[in-house]
This record gives structure tokens, sequence and C-alpha cells, in this order.
């Protein structure tokens, strides 16, 4: 079979990866290659740097976190750039805590588990390699082996930085079986695996009073004291607590401030000092990146707790907001309905975007600005030019408020909502319309929603129904145009011809009867009317038009109708309003005559070919907008 031999080749290349030597031998290959003993800090930021960099939205997108998180480049452009990168380079932000905080299912367990991943994957690899003392419960850093006086020489003369020190079995093992003579001490390739709980740790709060601090430092092997004598003995003790087996890695605090103090301690002196106490024995050295995760309400309580001031301050907060981008929304909806086995069931175009709406809605604040509602705020996140706003108001939107994105609807919310539409579909086909059903009838069952909250979130669904409908006509006339570009060229064309003529002050040629007529002043108001173009503003608007033409011209660009995105509204518009009243009749028509019905197929057929519905919602869409025209 195909995957017994997958798996000889599995385990042959697991078997390739192995490597042991003596302290000697590895001090050769540290010589060939500096970078396997890199801190964890440094090793975590070039694992994210390797998988590639680069510029998106004025952002600095990682490919590492791409796969799973969407709408994030700023948040993450920060974890990378104002904690691993300084930490990369040994600043103190290094001795610091990592909190994620943020609203639920906003991303933070995501991003952990998605660094921990990377991680194992990453000591594979030629590039992530690491090595450890072989038989030390703490896979420590060999170099740890050179004592403290002879290191800055070996700084002076290799380049290397060591920090740390043996832990207490390998100092016993180092003196009772080798005669303290390091050289000889073996040494192996350390391949990081939370499952085998090497260089991964994962600490979550239980109840106090149950739960043992142990469970990070170790515990006294009560078995072996008659053996050894004494609780201070190494061989009597285990090095197995969350921190030790961390070490050369990650350390995850699974909602670490819901943690009992006495469990929080440990971390003063690890972050700081880079170690922690345990048992009988000196301060232990650990190497590792401190990750922990909680949300607003549990931060403002421990900020406002008096006692809690020197933890504090050995914190990093990066907070993790909602996504305020619809179209990166649709993309979290994607990935969660490609991990289920939902494959019969079609999802009509523009239903997840629809539901990406009214999240995005729900987590936006009310701007300030004059002319500047949610919904054009929403459109200018998402990459959207609108009335009276360029893309270059964006970073002014998003000063005015830093917190946006810390409150709304959550993406969990949403695809169970999505997840109940799926289920309960009888055609195997879902629109954006049943998702919105399925959204307000979630929000009659959701048990802590106020009345107010439930009003407004009911007020976010109307708007995204609205735009769902404008999307709706739009691509049902779009549908009906034939050669949609043609028609939409030629007219975009005639409108320059009279335009030019009429800012120059000169009269338009008739390219059939070659006479000279004036600009065709019903022609052009008929289009700009479409956008709200008033008689006072016609001239500025036409004036603009030519000077964004000859900025094209300037720069060797060809400019059509979709270079200017308001004239490309304008000349859709046009289209549709002198094909609205052909489209009402076609579609709303109970009994179509021969020439409708082919016109129908037509449109259905293009609908499907072009625009990816089904048979199912192509016809479901005919029916509503032929529904809405006629109202």
């Amino acid at each position: 079979m195909d995957i017994l031999r997958d798996l000889r080749q599995y385990q042959e290349q697991e078997k390739a990866l192995y490597w042991e030597g003596t302290f000697a031998d590895y001090l050769n290959l540290v010589q060939e290659r500096p970078e396997i003993c890199r801190l964890a800090h440094a090793r975590v930021y070039n694992m994210i740097k390797d998988a590639g960099v680069e510029e998106k939205d004025g952002y600095k997108e990682y490919k590492f976190f791409s796969s799973e998180l969407f709408g994030l480049h700023k948040t993450l452009e920060r974890l990378v750039e104002e904690y691993f990168h300084p930490s990369a380079r040994r600043l103190d932000v290094r001795k610091r805590i990592l909190l994620l905080m943020g609203p639920v299912s906003g991303g933070k367990s995501t991003i952990v588990t998605m660094l921990k991943r990377g991680l194992e994957k990453y000591s594979r690899t030629p590039q992530g390699a690491l090595y450890g003392i072989k038989g030390c419960p703490m896979h420590e850093e060999p170099l740890h082996l050179i004592p403290r006086d002879m290191r800055k020489a070996f700084e002076r003369d290799y380049g290397i930085y060591i920090e740390g020190e043996l832990c207490p079995a390998c100092r016993m093992m180092v003196e009772t079986q080798y005669n303290g003579e390091v050289e000889k001490v073996p040494v192996e390739r350390v391949i990081l695996s939370e499952e085998k709980r090497i260089g991964i740790g994962t600490f979550t709060p239980s109840d106090p009073k149950s739960q043992d601090i142990a469970d990070l430092t170790g515990s006294v092997d009560f078995s072996t004291i008659t053996e050894y004598g004494s609780e201070s003995d190494p061989r009597a003790y285990r090095f197995d607590g969350e921190l030790n087996i961390a070490n050369r890695g990650i350390m995850e605090f699974q909602e670490m401030l819901k943690c009992d103090e006495k469990f929080l301690w440990n971390l003063l002196s690890l972050s700081q000092e880079g170690n922690f106490k345990a048992g009988r024995f000196a301060l232990i050295s650990a190497d590792e990146v401190i990750i922990a995760h909680t949300n607003e309400a549990e931060y403002k309580a421990f900020v406002s707790n008096k006692k809690n001031e020197a933890l504090q301050s050995r914190i990093i907060v990066i907070p993790i907001p909602y996504n305020l981008k619809v179209s990166e929304e649709e993309k979290i909806y994607e990935k969660l309905i490609h991990q289920s086995d939902m494959r019969g069931i079609h999802i009509a175009p523009h239903a997840l975007r629809i539901a990406g709406i009214f999240s995005v809605l729900s987590r936006l604040k009310e701007s300030k600005k004059q002319g500047m509602d949610l919904v054009k705020k929403m459109k200018i996140y998402d990459g959207e030019d609108v009335e009276g706003f360029k893309q270059k108001d964006l970073a002014e939107l998003q000063n005015e408020f830093p917190e946006e994105g810390m409150t709304g609807v959550d993406p969990r919310y949403v695809i169970n909502r999505i997840s109940t539409a799926l289920i309960k579909t009888e055609t195997y086909c879902i629109n954006a319309l049943d998702i919105l059903r399925a959204l307000k009838d979630g929000l009659d069952q959701h048990p802590s929603i106020t009345k107010e909250e439930k009003e407004r979130l009911i007020n976010f669904i109307s708007i995204a129904r609205k735009e769902y409908d404008e999307i709706c006509k739009k691509e049902v006339q779009k549908a009906f145009v034939y050669s949609f570009d043609e028609s939409a060229k030629t007219l975009f064309n005639n409108y320059l011809d009279n335009i030019e003529a009429y800012c120059n002050g000169v009269k338009v040629k008739d390219p059939i009867t070659e006479e000279e007529l004036d600009p065709d002043e019903k022609l052009m108001r008929s289009i700009e009317e479409q956008i709200g173009v008033s008689e006072n503003a016609k001239k500025s608007f036409r004036e603009e038009i030519l000077i964004r033409l000859s900025s094209y011209a300037r720069q060797g660009k060809k400019f059509d109708y979709s270079s200017h995105e308001r004239l490309r509204e304008a000349i859709e518009k046009k289209l549709f309003a002198d094909l609205k009243d052909v489209v009402k009749i076609t579609t709303s028509t109970k009994t179509p005559d021969e020439n409708q019905l082919k016109k129908i197929n037509e449109v259905i057929a293009k609908l499907i070919d072009e625009y990816k519905y089904c048979p199912v919602c192509a016809n479901e869409l005919l029916k509503y907008v032929g529904s809405l025209l006629n109202r």
C-alpha cells in the first residue's frame, strides 16, 4: 500500500535527523554553523523571517502566519517587530513575558499554536537545528559546559555569546560520570515536540487548591530518596515541570491571569534573570519564550491590583483585535468551512461576504469625521475609495480609535450560525439571505445579549441586507448586458469626447455625419447624476476626469472607465438604469414568452459560468432581483 511506503519513507527521514557526538564534536559544528546555538527568542524570530516577508497595504506581511490568520497584518507586524526582533538581538525586551490580550475568538490561541507547531517543524530543518546535552532532562545548550570564567574569551575568539548555567542533573553527571572532562560529554540533536514534552510546554490553570507548583518546576521522586539519601540530590528529583521541559523553546501560559499568585511568582525571576527556583537546588537556568494570553476584562482586573506591579512591569502586552476587513473576514469563514466535510453543499457567491459585512460593522466605531458613516468606513478599511474619501484617509481613521476591534461579534458566533444554515438547507445550496436569517435567529437564542445590543445587531443585519441587494442588482444587470465591457467602453468614450469638448470650449464632431455639434449636456448629466454630481459641481468633476486622463497619459498608462472609481460607478449605473425595465419585466413575469425565456436561460448560464452560481442559487437570485425591482 502507498501509505505503508510513505510511512517507511517518513521513518527513514526521522532517523536521518538524528545526530550524536561528543562535546568536542559539537564545538566543531558550532564553528561551522554558529546559528545552532542561538537563544530561544532568536530561533523563533528567524523561523518567522525565514518563511518570507513582503509589503502589503503599507505593512509587512509575514508568510509564516498567512495561511491561518487574516486581517491582522498590523498586529502581527507589531508582534514581530516590537517583541521578537529586539528579543532576537538580546535587547531587554526578551526579559519580558509576551501577553496576547484581546476578545474571544480573535486569534490569540491560533498565534501561539502556530508558533509552537512552527518551531517543531523548524527544529527539523538544517537552518533550525539545535543540540542538547544527551540525557539532560532540560535538553540544555552544551556550551553551558564551558566554565563561566572562560566565556568572555570564547566570545572574543569565536563571536559566540553563552548564557545560562548547567542544570543540577548535568552538573552531577559531568562530575560523577566524566570526572569533569567536559569534552567527552555526549551531545545529541534535539527535535522539539510538544507531544514528547521537548522544548514546548503548556500550563493551564485549574483549581488552585489542588494544582501543585510541581506542575511548573518538577518534584521530588520519593521512591529514590532511600537510594540517594537526600532531596537535594538531583537524581532524586524529577525535572519534568513545564518550565523545565520548555527550555530552549516556548512556554505557553493559557489564561495566565486566571492563575493563582503562587504560580506567577516563578515568572518574576524566569523572565528577568532567566532562571527559576525548584526544590532544594540553586536557581535553574532556562532559555524560553514565555507567551501568555488572556481577555481584556481579566487584564484590566490584573492591572488595577497594585500587588501585581512587579509582574506587570515584566509584561509586554500586544492587543489582538478582531479583523476589520470584510475581504479578510470572508477568508476566515472559508477556512473554517473547508476544515469540515460539508463538501456537497454549495455556498452562493457573496454569502460569506455579507456575513463578513455584518461582523465588521459590529466591530467598528462611529467616526467623528463629517460625512463618514460606518458603511463608508467599512469600505475604506477594505481598500475601496468612497464618495468624499480616499485611501489616504485610512491612517487618520485608524488613529481615531486605537482600541477599535476589541469589541463586536466574534467569528465563532458567525461560523456557528453559518453551520446551522448549512445543516438545515434542503436545496444543497445556501445564499446570503439564508445566512442573514440564521444570524438573526441566533440573536434570539443568545443568553447574554442586552435588548439594546440586539437592536443594534439587527440594524447591522439590515444594513448587510441592503448591501446584498445592491450587489444582486448589479450582478443580474451585468449578466443581462450583452458585451457589458464593450457597452461600457462605448459610453465611456462618448462621455470623454463630450467633457473634453465642454472643458476646452469646442464642438464635438459627429463620427458618422462629421457635423460639428455642441457637447451633449443631456448625456453627460445622465451619467453624472447617477453618482450625485450636482449642477454646480459638474465642471470640477469633468476637469478632475481630464486631469486624471492627462496624468495616465504622461505615465504611459491606459485610462479606461474603471480607472476612476466614481466614473466607473456612474457608467455602470447608467447602463443598469437603461436596462432596468428589461430586467424587471423578464425576471418578474410568471409566464415568459419564448424570447424572455431564452434571455433568462442566457442570464442563468452566464451567472453559472462566470459568477460561480449553481442552478439553484442562480434561479433564486433572478427571482429575488425581480422582486426588488418591482418594489
